[in-house]
């Protein structure tokens, strides 16, 4: 297997413990893989050095998103995708967004209460090809935890071939699993009002695909007609019209048909490279997000702490600084390697 490389001096202390974790990852460890997961959630000094040697192994995994309002079903269904997937011998990996405990700051549901029969499969105590984490969301919009990306990165650097991420489901903030995910479905479910409504305000733009659960309810032709009508309104211009599939996680019926909609989906997508222009979009989103935490990286290097953003805070509220020219002053003095205190504050 090749081993990793690593290029990132600011970590260069950890450098021999990061090549054995991330050769052991990839080996199929399942604590290093854990591990660096928690180095990378956490934002540890050796996070960018990890994320770094991993990238090279990454490029190969389908990620698909789950998103849809609260009690559609989304954790049964993702379920029953991991169960197919592995009966395929496909590897699977899942990133379960939670809300935030109010008490401890993690996620409220934890990975073995969601995937129990997956974890307690097998002699060895544990599906070998399955990995699951839940991640809190720790107030971030879209129901995704800051860290998602970096996350499904190292598991897909440990060789899994499918990555599910399920949102918290929140409402029309979701759209940023379509900024993550190659495939998006949108989960619905019959008698739940707002659904349709919220597809109106821009959650049926990032639907790759519909999938009505719980379908056995009463109302489930009604949705399903709301979204062809919608679908009408703008199929005659678009390249792709999503389709709609019913399912009834519980028992499984429809999956099959699901796992069907989600190949032909991914075939459309890697022709034409469209798959390629979509992860390229991803990339340049993140790379400006990236490049925003690394200047406040080097901003917080050179004085400009909690306390002193705290101060030109309360300078700004209580009208003795103009936030505007605050802010040019302080990226010109960082950018010219001087202190944030280097010249003058004039309102």
């Amino acid at each position: 297997m090749e081993s990793a490389t690593y290029t990132d001096d600011t970590t260069s202390g950890h450098l021999p413990e990061i090549r054995s974790l991330v050769d052991r990852l990839r080996q199929g460890e399942v604590r290093a893989l854990s591990r660096a997961i928690s180095l990378v959630e956490n934002d540890a000094p050796q996070a960018r050095a990890i994320l770094s040697a991993c990238f090279p192994f990454t490029g190969r995994a389908l990620r698909i998103g789950i998103t849809g309002a609260p009690g559609a079903g989304k954790s049964t269904l993702v379920d029953r995708l991991v169960r197919h997937y592995r009966t395929l011998r496909r590897t699977v990996a899942v990133v379960a967004i939670d809300p935030t405990s109010p008490f401890t700051g993690g996620a409220i549901l934890g990975d073995r209460i969601r995937f129990q029969e997956h974890l307690s499969a097998g002699s060895s105590g544990s599906d070998p090809g399955f990995y699951a984490r839940s991640m809190a969301t720790r107030g971030s919009l879209g129901g995704l935890a800051l860290a998602t990306a970096d996350v499904a990165l190292v598991m897909e650097a440990s060789g899994r071939d499918v990555i599910l991420i399920e949102t918290v489901g929140v409402g029309q903030d979701e759209i940023e699993i379509a900024r993550l995910a190659d495939i998006t479905l949108v989960v619905l479910v019959p008698g739940m009002g707002d659904d349709i409504q919220s597809l109106k305000a821009g959650v049926m733009e990032i639907a790759d695909i519909f999938v009505i659960n719980k379908s056995d309810r009463e109302g489930t032709d009604r949705v399903e007609q709301e979204i062809r009508t919608l679908q009408s309104l703008v199929s005659a211009s678009a390249a792709w019209t999503p389709p709609v599939v019913r399912t009834t996680a519980t028992t499984g019926e429809g999956i099959d048909a699901l796992a069907a909609a989600i190949a032909e989906t991914e075939k459309w997508m890697r022709g034409e490279d469209r798959l390629a222009e979509r992860r390229a979009r991803h990339w340049q989103r993140r790379l400006e997000a990236m490049l925003r935490s690394e200047l406040m990286r080097h901003a917080r290097r050179n004085g400009l702490a909690e306390e002193k953003l705290h101060e030109y805070a309360a300078r700004i509220a209580s009208g003795q600084d103009d936030p505007w020219k605050l802010v040019g002053r302080l990226a010109e003095n960082l950018l010219a390697g001087e202190t944030p205190d280097s010249a003058p504050n004039p309102k």
